[in-house]
């Protein structure tokens, strides 16, 4: 027998008279009143419940009902007080199968990473973003936010990369100065938590351990994630915060009820299935008004207010790491490039604010497509006949010149008076004012009239005009309209205005058309008259981005000088907002050249994977890396979705009869991973049939995972629904077993094409290339 600390009387007998007997002397010296109970959680208890002797099967069901409390009854004043139970205990449950699923998916993405020492495939892409991160140089990446470019840029971080490596050449070894292990430590800890990630959104989906499991199993064995997550790419970075969010939001609503913008499509699924969901809710009575707010508030505020809080997060990071001008700066707007360290902001700081009469401006087209350009004049004329026999002006040529040039400077001259130069005070250009603008190095005056242009017939030939002493008088009168204006009387303001410039005789609108002109034009960018111009164009409108104020009376100083007056900040005026909204817009609608690639795919050649990708080839031997799938997987995966496709119809049109084989929970949790699984790979891949851009097979690897899960959901629902004779579930047993066993010898087959090593011989590779149109590459010796 013993005492323990926290008063309550432990008899270790079976003897029912010594169990008695203590349990009427178990008193305190005080007169206290003790429980009584026994170590052991296999013996019966016996002690004080509420007060009243009571017999308990187990130490569980004594500490529930006893609630860890002692009652006390005192001599006196009968009060009953209560003490906690020391020491306090926490107790955890730990899954083995999942512990052991991590260990496998991180030996299987981190074994090996820093091999080869060299640039594979995509990190000659995705390393000069790394660079520029390290650097702080501003850079644009259409393919989506910048949360992927900065996780990687924090493994460089962590790796001490200094960015000075040329990302020029796929294969190019690495020097000593890039940590390769850092930089692609956090896209394979990313492809091997997707694993684990697996197995918790099958459970989430209502499907057994073992189902779970073997979904892991089969992403665990997956070979083209498996290559994917080795190296400094944004795949299984995606992939993950994809499972993420969806087993996320399925333990929320379960709780409840108890990378690249690709991810967007996923996130939209995970909207519409909440949608569903809160309008369940709604409709259930057994919930009060007040819980069902809760939830509707709850689902908002996680699914619409938190992403887009940390988009803007992710921009507002962005944007105050990368402060330095880059190689993509004239993609944006000249208030932009103002803002950011060095280029432009270099050559602008010291230009006046005010735009006057005599300023000295070169004009940026605000639109950037196809290139951004400033209008541009030069000695030399349009051709009397164009190749199509049609004539034209003969006059000088204004075009739009993608480069800093002497000839994009222009003077903004009174129409009233001749001279050139600013007037002190300076006379300010507002918004609807008549000015002319001379061609500061040729003295022409821009002038547009009715002769067609010489690519694009429909608008007005725009030029430098030249009095030739026939019938073409000169048209170069034009108003100035500030689109952006905030008063009817602003004040033309360097950078900041966007201005369009419409002609006073004909009124169309100087125009950005485009088109290239032909070898006379010097390939240089067609600018044209529009009289069909309707509402806000940027190819219509203009800024001034250079500015001096102009103080020379002859042509030739004029030419030299480099007059600078005060200082005006231009960043102030600039806000992260502003920044945002047009880095979003450029990141929407200006693309990046695509080309012919020798590896890109069409979305059709995916699904039976009829397409590899050579990711990296030694230079002296065969060994290589190539993005192939494991082919068993990828055929179940397919059939897997046909099977569920053919279930889902049936059950529907049986359903529509009144017929139910199954129960309704059972058709729900069907539904719902249809939804999940089904739908998470049609939103994944269907989209780029839609897209104009070169496409590669990694492209279809988050649809890929999302189909993968179908195959152990379908095998589940056949063996516990569809197959009633116990001899089809042991022939259903077998099958999975084969197939199992089949993937894993899929996987060690190709699994030196995944790894990089050991090297195979010719003969040996030779013997991999399972179609025809898989390009292997070997070197006989």
């Amino acid at each position: 027998m013993q005492h323990c600390l926290n008063a309550v009387l432990i008899i270790d007998t079976d003897n029912e008279v010594t169990r008695k007997h203590w349990l009427k002397h178990a008193t305190s010296e005080r007169g206290h009143r003790l429980h009584c109970s026994r170590p052991s959680s296999r013996l019966p208890i016996y002690g004080l419940t509420d007060g009243k002797p009571c017999w308990h099967r187990n130490v569980e069901t004594f500490r529930n009902s006893a609630k860890l409390k002692l009652m006390l009854t005192t001599g006196h004043a009968g009060a009953m007080l209560t003490s906690i139970k020391l020491p306090i205990v926490i107790r955890a449950e730990i899954n083995l199968v999942l512990v052991v699923v991590t260990a496998l998916g991180l030996l299987s993405r981190l074994y090996g990473i820093n091999f080869p020492k060299a640039v594979v495939f995509d990190e000659v892409y995705y390393g000069q973003f790394v660079s520029l991160y390290t650097k702080q140089v501003f850079f644009i990446d259409e393919s989506g936010p910048p949360l992927g470019h900065m996780i990687l840029a924090f493994g460089a971080y962590l790796g001490g990369f200094d960015g000075n490596f040329i990302w020029n050449r796929i294969g190019a070894e690495y020097s000593s100065n890039v940590p390769v292990w850092s930089l692609r430590l956090i896209p394979a800890l990313a492809g091997s938590l997707c694993v684990p990630l697996c197995y918790l959104l099958v459970v989430e989906l209502g499907y057994s351990h073992l189902t779970a499991l073997g979904a892991a199993l089969l992403f665990l064995m997956e070979n083209s994630l498996i290559v994917q997550s080795r190296f400094m790419l944004l795949e299984s970075v995606l992939i993950f915060f994809l499972l993420l969010a969806v087993v996320s939001y399925l333990r929320f609503h379960n709780a409840q009820s108890g990378v690249k913008y690709m991810g967007l499509f996923t996130y939209f699924l995970l909207l519409g299935l909440a949608a569903v969901h809160t309008w369940q809710l709604i409709g259930d009575r057994a919930l009060s008004n007040g819980v069902v707010l809760m939830q509707v508030v709850t689902r908002f505020l996680a699914l619409v207010v938190l992403p887009l809080l940390l988009y803007l997060g992710f921009f507002y990071v962005h944007l105050n790491l990368l402060y330095r001008s880059g190689p993509h700066d004239q993609m944006m707007s000249s208030a932009f490039q103002a803002s950011l360290e060095g280029g432009l902001a270099r050559i602008t700081q010291g230009q006046p604010l005010e735009v006057a009469y005599g300023s000295q401006v070169t004009l940026r087209s605000v639109s950037s497509k196809p290139i951004p350009c400033w209008l541009h004049s030069h000695k030399a004329n349009y051709p009397i006949r164009y190749e199509n026999g049609r004539g034209s002006s003969h006059q000088q040529q204004v075009t739009c010149y993608p480069f800093k040039d002497v000839n994009n400077w222009w003077i903004i001259k009174d129409p009233g008076r001749q001279d050139l130069v600013v007037s002190s005070p300076p006379r300010p250009v507002r918004h609807g004012d008549v000015v002319q603008l001379l061609h500061g190095m040729t003295s022409r005056l821009l002038n547009t009239h009715d002769v067609a242009a010489p690519m694009s017939p429909h608008a007005q030939e725009v030029s430098g005009y030249i009095d030739f002493n026939v019938s073409m008088p000169a048209q170069n009168l034009w108003k100035v309209d500030i689109a952006n204006r905030e008063a009817e009387q602003d004040v033309w303001k360097t950078i900041l205005s966007e201005v369009r410039l419409i002609h006073i005789n004909t009124s169309a609108v100087l125009k950005l058309s485009g088109s290239s002109l032909p070898e006379w034009g010097y390939r240089q960018l067609e600018v044209v008259g529009d009289k069909i111009y309707k509402g806000y164009q940027p190819s219509g409108v203009w800024n001034v981005e250079e500015h001096r104020y102009g103080r020379s009376l002859e042509q030739r100083e004029r030419e030299l000088e480099l007059h600078s007056p005060t200082h005006i900040d231009i960043n102030r005026n600039l806000t992260f907002i502003a920044k945002f909204l047009e880095l979003q817009w450029k990141m929407l609608t200006v693309k990046h050249e695509d080309s012919e690639h020798k590896y890109s795919s069409s979305p059709l050649e995916w699904i039976t994977m009829n397409t590899n990708i050579a990711y990296w080839l030694h230079p002296a031997s065969n060994a290589q890396i190539h993005l192939i799938g494991n082919f068993v997987t990828w055929t179940l995966a397919n059939l897997a979705l046909a099977v569920y496709v053919l279930l889902f119809l049936s059950y529907l049109l049986r359903r529509r009869r009144k017929i139910e084989d199954i129960p309704e929970a059972t058709w729900c949790q069907l539904l719902q991973a249809g939804v999940v699984c089904a739908g998470g790979w049609a939103v994944n891949y269907l989209p780029f049939f839609m897209m104009e851009k070169t496409l590669f097979l990694y492209h279809y690897l988050p649809a890929l995972t999302f189909q993968i899960l179908l195959i152990p959901v379908v095998l589940e629902h056949l063996h516990t629904h569809m197959l009633r004779c116990a001899s089809l579930r042991r022939a259903l047993h077998g099958v999975v077993l084969a197939g199992l066993s089949s993937v894993y010898l899929s996987f060690r087959t190709f699994s030196p094409l995944t790894y990089g090593q050991p090297e195979l011989s010719a003969e040996q590779l030779a013997s991999l290339r399972w179609r025809d149109s898989w390009d292997i590459l070997f070197r006989r010796r």
